[in-house]
């Protein structure tokens, strides 16, 4: 099955990666250009957008980089002002930004918890909120939230505040899904469960005693024996985006090596 996504312009929110590597929104970002998409690179910082469309413009891509504050609405705004500007349209919208704060309730102080609540969940209301009006006028469009794993089960990490705030987002989609269904408009999570990306030696390695055991631990987790990598994720994204998922929407798709199926152990 040929994916094809040419004519389709999609506006992903968190496109950049600092440093080396794949992040999950640097491999939509170029998932969706390897589709035929154009694609707007927005991240909050400015050079790692241009990175990702330095990446699909070397492929023969068209991409244009935007920084934008996912936490501002004002900044979300002009973000998607410039793509229309640049564009004409936008088919897709595809929400990557997400923190995990460490800590249960007890030991989590409110600064990061509201913090947590208002990049992972408050980032899809900002987006949502300044892309509808355009998609409903043209009666057509895509959203795509990445949620997690931790929304649906416990992961043996302790970050309460990630994991409510991704449960609210797979709702939130939910419920975009079902307001806007008759007026052309589709929304699903992708549910990404242990994915080797750079996030999690900067988050999650200080939960282990050391980056090896993080990996083997993480492997260990998956059913299939490994973890999944970025472009699992994006790949996922892409079919749920094109006109082969017409008739999908309201979905949170675990993509996870069918850790969602099997209990986490406690420790």
């Amino acid at each position: 099955m040929q994916i094809e996504l040419t004519g389709k312009t999609a506006l992903v929110v968190g496109a950049g990666l600092a440093g080396e590597g794949w992040s999950n929104g640097k491999a939509a970002a170029v998932a969706y250009a390897r589709a035929g998409a154009k694609v707007v690179c927005v991240d909050i910082d400015l050079a790692a957008a241009e990175a990702t469309t330095a990446v699909i413009c070397d492929e023969g891509g068209t991409a244009l980089a935007v920084q934008a504050d996912a936490t501002h609405m004002d900044s979300v705004k002009g973000a998607v002002e410039r793509a229309l500007k640049q564009y004409q349209q936008i088919d897709i919208l595809h929400n990557n930004v997400g923190v995990t704060h460490m800590g249960g309730p007890d030991e989590l102080d409110e600064e990061k918890f509201q913090l947590a609540m208002d990049l992972n969940l408050g980032a899809v209301y900002r987006t949502v909120r300044a892309v509808l009006p355009h998609m409903r006028a043209r009666r057509t469009g895509v959203i795509i939230n990445i949620s997690s794993l931790a929304s649906l089960r416990w992961t043996g990490y302790p970050y309460f505040a990630y994991a409510a705030s991704k449960a609210a987002v797979n709702q939130a989609t939910v419920a975009i899904a079902m307001q806007y269904a008759r007026e052309g408009i589709r929304a699903n999570c992708v549910v990404p469960g242990a994915i080797d990306t750079p996030l999690i030696y900067r988050q999650i390695a200080s939960q282990y005693a050391s980056v090896e055991e993080m990996v083997a631990a993480r492997n260990r987790m998956v059913p299939i024996g490994r973890m999944g990598d970025p472009w699992d994720v994006a790949n996922a994204a892409v079919f749920l985006a094109s006109d082969q998922a017409k008739f999908i929407t309201g979905v949170c798709l675990p993509v996870d090596g069918g850790q969602s199926c099997a209990m986490a152990p406690l420790s």
